[in-house]
């Protein structure tokens, strides 16, 4: 399945992506034997549950070449390091609190020498650069997470969408979206994903106010 998934809806990637893509699976296999960043279950539907559904962003939005992207709680590099195959030309800074997570990101991105890709132990909190776009998946409810991320974002952009934030999140939604005062847009996974995985899975999109 693997590649073919990722073909089936993203039919341009370039040799280089592709090779990239299919590096993942022994990448990730490997660092999850030392430092457990996919859970054990998820490790074989690796392009199912963690590839495609951070690409899911993509299908909102196609960065331009110069977008700055933080991605906050990155984990073992989800969505950041899909979308940084994705867009070469975009980049990235992948942060998380957990060092050893941090570990993988970085050893992963240097494997694939992706040189789009900075990855950083920290807290959103702390940092003081501002970005284009926010993204995350699922780290924690809405509200709090808009308050981490409310001033690292640029006001203008050379996006078709304005600045902001794109969060991947599944479920009932209702309770926690109506605790954001913000505008939002949610967009189903399943309307660009037909795998069953997706039925329940979301992006939610808040512009800068």
């Amino acid at each position: 399945m693997n590649i073919d998934l990722l073909l089936k809806y993203f039919p341009g990637l370039t040799a280089q992506q592709k090779e990239r893509f299919e590096a993942l699976d022994g990448l990730y296999r490997d660092w999850n034997a030392k430092i457990n960043v996919v859970s054990r279950q998820d490790i074989d539907a690796l392009y199912e549950k963690h590839i495609l559904h951070s690409l899911g962003i993509a299908k909102i939005v196609q960065f331009k070449p110069g977008t700055e992207i933080l991605d906050v709680g990155t984990g073992g590099g989800f969505p950041g390091i899909p979308l940084a195959i994705l867009f070469p030309l975009v980049d990235f800074h992948l942060v998380d609190s957990i060092g050893k997570k941090i570990k993988v990101v970085q050893e992963i991105s240097t494997a694939l020498e992706l040189s789009n890709v900075k990855a950083e132990q920290t807290r959103v909190e702390q940092l003081t650069t501002t970005y284009d776009f926010v993204v995350s998946r699922a780290v924690t409810r809405l509200k709090p997470f808009l308050g981490w991320v409310r001033y690292k974002i640029h006001k203008s952009g050379n996006n078709d969408r304005p600045n902001g934030v794109l969060y991947l999140k599944g479920g009932d939604l209702a309770e926690e979206l109506a605790e954001v005062p913000d505008r939002y847009r949610v967009y189903d996974l399943s309307d660009y994903f037909d795998e069953p995985f997706f039925e329940t899975k979301k992006v939610i999109y808040i512009p800068k106010k």
